[in-house]
């Protein structure tokens, strides 16, 4: 007789998703849900939370039928650099202003990878935040300062 191999990472997430979107469908139900023609305020929640459920049923029954191989350890370097950058550009956008605040921060971001390297990281940070100048600002025509109050003499 075969043993039952799985994959454990997929079965977590599988009931994970599960779990979830079973919650969320009994929060659904606390609002009107309407029909499909004249929808409720819980309506759309409870289709995502459906969705949810559908999806962690597919990962959980691939858990069951294809092994994987385990976690691996976690990348404390990423979430060091990963977490912060937006962060940070909350916190600052307002007072340095758009341009230097989107560099800083995907400076900061850039070096979530132990491979980058300080040239090939500000290349990047330069580039996104033309990029980013060109697109919002000239091309979109957003209102916001593109150096702030901090920076001004």
């Amino acid at each position: 007789m075969k043993s039952l191999k799985f994959d454990s990472t997929n079965l977590i997430c599988g009931l994970l998703f599960i779990g979830l979107g079973i919650f969320f469908a009994l929060q659904a139900f606390s609002l009107d849900l309407g029909t499909a023609f004249r929808m409720g305020p819980g309506y759309f929640p409870f289709v995502l939370a459906c969705a949810l459920i559908l999806f962690g049923a597919i990962i959980f029954f691939q858990s069951i039928r294809v092994t994987g191989e385990g976690i691996g350890p976690i990348a404390w370097r990423g979430i060091m650099f990963i977490l912060p950058a937006p962060i940070f550009f909350g916190l600052t956008v307002r007072g340095l202003g758009f341009v230097p605040s989107l560099f800083l921060t995907a400076l900061i971001a850039a070096f979530a990878s132990g491979r980058m390297r300080p040239l090939t990281a500000l290349v990047l940070a330069t580039g996104l935040t033309i990029f980013s100048v060109l697109v919002f600002s000239y091309g979109l025509g957003l209102p916001f300062r593109r150096f702030g109050p901090w920076l001004e003499f």
